[in-house]
């Protein structure tokens, strides 16, 4: 249906008058004429008679003038759902308990009236394909993975080098430690189960024990962050790694150690990935909301893989 008729034969509605329709439209009255015409052979039915006083409304006429007003008022209201800044801001995090949900928090808390709709994509080119699609906004991710490469379209910048912590129960032989090398750590067993292969955290963790001979091992379920915290507690040769920025809550009786990794220290790479021509406000706001926070050195000395590229911030 044509809703520009059906917008015309609103105005001549409510006018009771072609001529004055025509005025309010800025259209021709034999214009205004042409479109009721059309609307009526679509309908099948004579929705207006006229009369010494101008137009006036059939029976079927009444009968179509309240469902004529919500097709436009759903036409005021589809055009607003899309509207740059008239939705949520759709941000993917990787996962809700990692320091990219955090640094999105923060945004939220310095920006309350920016509403915001948090997703958790699987990995870096399933989030990549999100941003070219339109289907999210911005996404959390390293770039690039090995043989990876973003599409011409889609943006990143740097927003936070992450730090690593090793994460191990109170029997384990670095619970006292107050800070630990990478190079100590060659010949100990690092858990990290559901370390999928493909993604962009598999291939910076393989490249991590591979400068440092460090033994990484991914097999058995992953039963999530509760169940390998249990597990490292009762274990004096198990450990994990964790950001620094990832809150983690466990019983007291595990009394777990977090401790920094230093000369160098592994930072995890989160760039913020957009579409060049997406037009949302808040993604504006976000934007220049990461680009005022401090400088993040963790360390004088750090270390990332040769692929985490630090493109530069676009003009």
């Amino acid at each position: 249906m044509d809703l520009n008729a059906v917008r015309t034969f609103v105005a001549v509605a409510e006018t009771g008058q072609f001529q004055k329709a025509a005025l309010d439209l800025s259209l021709t009255q034999q214009a205004v004429s042409k479109r009721i015409g059309a609307l009526e052979d679509a309908l099948g039915v004579r929705l207006f008679t006229r009369t010494a006083r101008g137009a006036g409304l059939t029976i079927d006429g009444q009968a179509f003038l309240p469902h004529a007003r919500a097709l436009l008022q759903a036409e005021e209201r589809a055009v607003a759902s899309v509207r740059p800044g008239s939705r949520a801001l759709r941000v993917d995090v990787v996962g809700r308990r990692l320091a990219t949900a955090g640094l999105l928090r923060d945004f939220h808390r310095a920006h309350p009236q920016i509403a915001l709709d948090v997703v958790t994509l699987f990995d870096a080119d399933e989030a990549a394909a999100a941003v070219r699609a339109g289907t999210i906004d911005a996404a959390f991710r390293a770039v690039t993975r090995p043989g990876g490469q973003l599409p011409d379209d889609v943006r990143a910048t740097p927003v936070f080098d992450e730090a690593l912590h090793l994460c191990v129960g109170p029997t384990h032989e670095f619970a006292a430690a107050p800070a630990i090398t990478p190079a100590e750590l060659a010949g100990h067993r690092i858990w990290m189960p559901g370390n999928a292969p493909g993604t962009e955290w598999r291939a910076y963790y393989d490249d991590l024990a591979a400068a440092f001979g460090l033994t990484i091992d991914t097999i058995g379920p992953d039963f999530g962050v509760e169940a390998l915290l249990d597990t490292l507690a009762d274990s004096a040769t198990l450990a994990t790694f964790f950001g620094h920025r990832t809150p983690l809550v466990w019983p007291a009786g595990h009394d777990l150690r977090r401790i920094p990794l230093h000369h160098p220290t592994p930072v995890y790479p989160h760039s913020l990935l957009w579409r060049s021509d997406n037009p949302h406000p808040g993604l504006t706001a976000l934007r220049d909301h990461l680009g005022a926070l401090p400088p993040n050195h963790p360390d004088t000395e750090t270390w990332r893989p040769s692929w985490a590229q630090r493109p530069a911030p676009p003009r």
